[in-house]
Protein backbone atom coordinates (compact mmCIF):
# COMPACT_ATOMS: atom_id res chain seq x y z
CA UNK A 1 0.00 0.00 0.00
CA UNK A 2 0.97 3.71 -1.15
CA UNK A 3 1.05 5.73 2.14
CA UNK A 4 3.54 8.63 0.49
CA UNK A 5 0.50 11.05 0.08
CA UNK A 6 0.23 11.18 4.16
CA UNK A 7 3.79 13.41 3.87
CA UNK A 8 4.86 12.92 7.39
CA UNK A 9 5.57 12.53 10.15
CA UNK A 10 5.01 16.24 11.19
CA UNK A 11 7.46 18.14 12.54
CA UNK A 12 8.16 18.52 16.30
CA UNK A 13 9.15 20.99 18.52
CA UNK A 14 10.59 19.91 22.08
CA UNK A 15 9.95 21.04 25.28
CA UNK A 16 12.71 19.30 27.68
CA UNK A 17 11.20 18.82 31.25
CA UNK A 18 13.04 18.34 34.26
CA UNK A 19 10.82 17.11 37.12
CA UNK A 20 11.63 15.62 40.49
CA UNK A 21 12.24 11.62 41.16
CA UNK A 22 8.60 10.96 42.28
CA UNK A 23 6.83 12.89 39.53
CA UNK A 24 4.20 11.07 38.51
CA UNK A 25 2.01 13.21 36.45
CA UNK A 26 3.42 13.03 33.09
CA UNK A 27 0.11 12.49 31.17
CA UNK A 28 -1.43 16.02 32.85
CA UNK A 29 1.43 17.66 31.56
CA UNK A 30 0.67 16.47 28.05
CA UNK A 31 -2.85 18.10 27.98
CA UNK A 32 -1.61 21.73 27.53
CA UNK A 33 1.03 20.83 24.81
CA UNK A 34 -0.18 21.34 21.33
CA UNK A 35 0.56 18.55 18.56
CA UNK A 36 3.31 20.24 17.34
CA UNK A 37 4.91 20.05 20.31
CA UNK A 38 6.48 16.66 21.85
CA UNK A 39 7.50 16.35 25.48
CA UNK A 40 10.94 15.21 26.40
CA UNK A 41 11.08 14.39 30.08
CA UNK A 42 14.01 13.31 32.52
CA UNK A 43 13.58 13.05 36.28
CA UNK A 44 16.22 13.98 38.93
CA UNK A 45 17.94 11.32 41.25
CA UNK A 46 16.22 9.85 43.89
CA UNK A 47 16.82 10.60 47.12
CA UNK A 48 15.36 9.08 50.51
CA UNK A 49 13.62 12.24 51.81
CA UNK A 50 9.92 12.87 51.97
CA UNK A 51 8.65 16.37 50.68
CA UNK A 52 10.10 18.91 52.76
CA UNK A 53 12.09 22.29 52.22
CA UNK A 54 15.30 19.70 52.32
CA UNK A 55 13.97 18.22 49.52
CA UNK A 56 13.36 20.80 47.72
CA UNK A 57 16.49 22.20 47.99
CA UNK A 58 18.32 18.49 47.29
CA UNK A 59 16.22 18.45 43.66
CA UNK A 60 17.20 21.58 42.97
CA UNK A 61 20.85 22.15 43.17
CA UNK A 62 22.43 23.78 39.89
CA UNK A 63 24.85 20.54 39.64
CA UNK A 64 21.51 18.13 39.59
CA UNK A 65 19.73 20.16 37.09
CA UNK A 66 22.66 20.66 35.18
CA UNK A 67 22.98 17.16 34.30
CA UNK A 68 19.10 16.82 33.58
CA UNK A 69 20.01 19.50 30.93
CA UNK A 70 22.43 17.54 29.45
CA UNK A 71 20.29 14.53 29.71
CA UNK A 72 18.29 16.41 27.07
CA UNK A 73 20.30 17.85 24.12
CA UNK A 74 20.62 14.66 22.53
CA UNK A 75 16.87 15.37 21.61
CA UNK A 76 17.56 19.16 20.66
CA UNK A 77 14.81 20.78 22.82
CA UNK A 78 14.13 24.39 21.98
CA UNK A 79 12.79 25.16 25.73
CA UNK A 80 13.93 23.22 28.68
CA UNK A 81 10.94 23.54 31.56
CA UNK A 82 11.80 22.83 35.66
CA UNK A 83 8.57 21.59 36.23
CA UNK A 84 9.18 21.64 40.72
CA UNK A 85 7.49 24.37 42.50
CA UNK A 86 8.83 24.32 45.73
CA UNK A 87 12.15 23.07 43.96
CA UNK A 88 12.00 26.46 42.47
CA UNK A 89 10.72 29.02 44.99
CA UNK A 90 13.22 27.37 48.12
CA UNK A 91 16.06 30.15 47.53
CA UNK A 92 13.65 33.20 47.06
CA UNK A 93 13.87 34.66 43.79
CA UNK A 94 17.30 34.97 43.27
CA UNK A 95 17.82 31.66 43.60
CA UNK A 96 15.11 31.12 40.93
CA UNK A 97 16.83 33.05 38.54
CA UNK A 98 20.05 31.55 39.61
CA UNK A 99 18.41 28.30 38.60
CA UNK A 100 17.32 29.42 35.08
CA UNK A 101 20.92 30.69 34.42
CA UNK A 102 22.26 27.52 35.20
CA UNK A 103 20.22 25.51 32.96
CA UNK A 104 20.58 27.73 30.19
CA UNK A 105 24.72 27.35 30.47
CA UNK A 106 24.27 23.71 30.37
CA UNK A 107 22.34 23.66 27.90
CA UNK A 108 22.26 26.78 25.83
CA UNK A 109 18.56 27.09 25.21
CA UNK A 110 15.84 29.31 27.16
CA UNK A 111 14.75 27.87 30.33
CA UNK A 112 11.80 28.09 32.74
CA UNK A 113 10.81 27.03 35.96
CA UNK A 114 7.63 26.43 37.82
CA UNK A 115 7.87 29.52 40.29
CA UNK A 116 9.49 31.99 37.86
CA UNK A 117 6.52 31.14 35.52
CA UNK A 118 4.06 31.54 38.47
CA UNK A 119 5.49 35.61 38.53
CA UNK A 120 4.96 35.57 34.79
CA UNK A 121 1.74 34.54 34.74
CA UNK A 122 0.21 37.41 37.85
CA UNK A 123 1.74 39.77 35.93
CA UNK A 124 -0.01 38.46 32.37
CA UNK A 125 -3.36 38.43 34.17
CA UNK A 126 -2.21 41.88 36.57
CA UNK A 127 -3.49 39.97 39.76
CA UNK A 128 -2.28 42.18 42.70
CA UNK A 129 -3.68 39.45 45.25
CA UNK A 130 -3.56 35.91 45.38
CA UNK A 131 -4.86 33.13 47.45
CA UNK A 132 -2.51 30.15 47.66
CA UNK A 133 -3.57 26.24 48.07
CA UNK A 134 -0.79 23.88 48.61
CA UNK A 135 -0.53 20.06 49.32
CA UNK A 136 2.60 20.60 51.46
CA UNK A 137 3.38 20.91 54.97
CA UNK A 138 3.12 24.42 57.24
CA UNK A 139 7.16 25.13 56.70
CA UNK A 140 7.04 24.36 53.15
CA UNK A 141 3.35 26.48 52.66
CA UNK A 142 5.43 29.50 54.18
CA UNK A 143 7.98 29.68 52.12
CA UNK A 144 6.08 29.79 49.04
CA UNK A 145 3.88 32.57 50.60
CA UNK A 146 7.52 34.64 51.30
CA UNK A 147 8.68 33.99 47.29
CA UNK A 148 5.10 35.43 46.41
CA UNK A 149 5.03 38.14 48.83
CA UNK A 150 8.44 39.17 47.33
CA UNK A 151 7.45 39.29 44.19
CA UNK A 152 5.07 42.15 45.65
CA UNK A 153 2.00 40.45 45.22
CA UNK A 154 -0.36 40.16 48.47
CA UNK A 155 -1.38 36.65 49.93
CA UNK A 156 -4.90 36.59 50.98
CA UNK A 157 -5.54 33.36 52.45
CA UNK A 158 -4.03 29.77 51.79
CA UNK A 159 -4.97 26.38 52.81
CA UNK A 160 -2.74 23.40 53.05
CA UNK A 161 -2.86 20.08 53.01
CA UNK A 162 0.36 18.87 55.71
CA UNK A 163 1.46 16.20 52.87
CA UNK A 164 4.69 14.72 53.04
CA UNK A 165 4.10 12.00 50.08
CA UNK A 166 1.92 10.55 47.69
CA UNK A 167 0.78 14.23 46.82
CA UNK A 168 -0.45 12.74 43.16
CA UNK A 169 -3.46 10.78 44.65
CA UNK A 170 -4.80 13.74 45.87
CA UNK A 171 -8.69 13.59 44.35
CA UNK A 172 -9.97 16.83 42.63
CA UNK A 173 -12.85 16.90 45.02
CA UNK A 174 -10.00 17.92 47.82
CA UNK A 175 -8.45 20.29 45.71
CA UNK A 176 -11.54 21.99 45.20
CA UNK A 177 -12.51 22.02 49.14
CA UNK A 178 -9.09 23.99 49.99
CA UNK A 179 -9.52 25.92 47.38
CA UNK A 180 -13.13 27.45 48.57
CA UNK A 181 -11.15 27.45 51.80
CA UNK A 182 -8.28 29.56 50.61
CA UNK A 183 -10.86 32.31 48.76
CA UNK A 184 -12.65 33.39 52.28
CA UNK A 185 -10.88 36.47 51.50
CA UNK A 186 -10.86 38.37 47.69
CA UNK A 187 -8.55 37.78 45.60
CA UNK A 188 -7.66 38.34 42.08
CA UNK A 189 -6.29 34.94 41.24
CA UNK A 190 -5.85 31.55 43.06
CA UNK A 191 -2.79 29.31 42.59
CA UNK A 192 -2.56 25.89 43.36
CA UNK A 193 0.62 24.74 43.95
CA UNK A 194 2.69 21.93 43.60
CA UNK A 195 3.13 19.92 39.96
CA UNK A 196 2.61 16.48 41.19
CA UNK A 197 -1.28 17.45 42.21
CA UNK A 198 -3.81 16.81 39.31
CA UNK A 199 -5.51 20.11 38.49
CA UNK A 200 -6.04 20.22 35.05
CA UNK A 201 -9.82 19.37 35.22
CA UNK A 202 -10.66 21.53 38.35
CA UNK A 203 -9.52 24.46 36.62
CA UNK A 204 -12.44 25.41 34.62
CA UNK A 205 -14.83 24.43 37.63
CA UNK A 206 -13.15 26.39 40.31
CA UNK A 207 -12.93 29.62 37.51
CA UNK A 208 -16.70 29.67 37.22
CA UNK A 209 -17.64 29.20 40.54
CA UNK A 210 -15.15 31.59 42.11
CA UNK A 211 -15.44 34.25 39.22
CA UNK A 212 -11.60 34.52 39.22
CA UNK A 213 -8.47 32.94 37.51
CA UNK A 214 -7.60 29.78 38.97
CA UNK A 215 -3.55 29.00 37.98
CA UNK A 216 -2.18 25.33 39.29
CA UNK A 217 2.09 24.48 38.98
CA UNK A 218 1.63 22.13 35.64
CA UNK A 219 -0.43 25.27 33.95
CA UNK A 220 1.88 27.87 34.01
CA UNK A 221 4.95 25.42 33.32
CA UNK A 222 3.87 24.50 30.23
CA UNK A 223 2.16 28.15 29.28
CA UNK A 224 5.60 29.71 29.49
CA UNK A 225 7.82 27.03 28.11
CA UNK A 226 5.56 27.14 25.29
CA UNK A 227 5.56 31.02 25.02
CA UNK A 228 9.36 30.77 24.72
CA UNK A 229 8.60 28.54 21.59
CA UNK A 230 5.72 31.04 20.17
CA UNK A 231 2.76 29.03 20.56
CA UNK A 232 0.14 28.48 22.92
CA UNK A 233 -0.64 25.96 25.55
CA UNK A 234 -4.17 23.96 24.96
CA UNK A 235 -6.52 24.72 28.13
CA UNK A 236 -10.18 25.63 26.67
CA UNK A 237 -11.70 27.46 29.48
CA UNK A 238 -8.93 28.04 31.68
CA UNK A 239 -8.20 31.95 31.99
CA UNK A 240 -4.69 32.36 31.80
CA UNK A 241 -4.44 30.22 28.48
CA UNK A 242 -7.91 31.16 27.23
CA UNK A 243 -8.51 34.98 27.03
CA UNK A 244 -11.97 34.42 26.13
CA UNK A 245 -12.46 32.49 29.58
CA UNK A 246 -11.20 35.41 31.46
CA UNK A 247 -13.51 37.51 33.69
CA UNK A 248 -13.22 41.43 34.18
CA UNK A 249 -12.65 41.96 38.17
CA UNK A 250 -14.71 45.00 37.99
CA UNK A 251 -17.79 44.03 36.28
CA UNK A 252 -20.87 43.13 38.08
CA UNK A 253 -19.81 38.99 36.72
CA UNK A 254 -16.49 39.36 38.48
CA UNK A 255 -16.06 37.91 41.95
CA UNK A 256 -18.36 38.51 44.29
CA UNK A 257 -16.29 36.83 47.13
CA UNK A 258 -17.08 38.85 50.68
CA UNK A 259 -14.46 39.62 52.89
CA UNK A 260 -13.93 37.59 55.94
CA UNK A 261 -11.55 37.19 58.91
CA UNK A 262 -8.67 35.32 58.51
CA UNK A 263 -9.47 31.57 60.01
CA UNK A 264 -6.89 29.57 62.16
CA UNK A 265 -4.12 27.66 60.69
CA UNK A 266 -5.18 24.37 62.07
CA UNK A 267 -9.04 24.85 60.45
CA UNK A 268 -7.64 25.24 57.08
CA UNK A 269 -6.09 21.94 56.95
Amino acid sequence: MDISFLGGPRPQRGVGVIAPFDFALDRELWRWVPDEVSLHLTRTPFVPVEVSLDLARLVSEHETLGDGVRTLTAVAPEVVAYACTSGSFVGGIAGERAMCEAMTRAGAVPAVTTSGALLEALAELGVRRVALVTPYTVSVTRALEEYVAEAGTVVTGCAFMGLTRHIWKVPYRDVADMARQAVRRRADALFISCTNLPTYDVIPQLEAELRIPVLSANQVTMWAALRRLGTRAVGPYQALIDPAARIDPASPSGPVLPDVPDVPEQEQQ
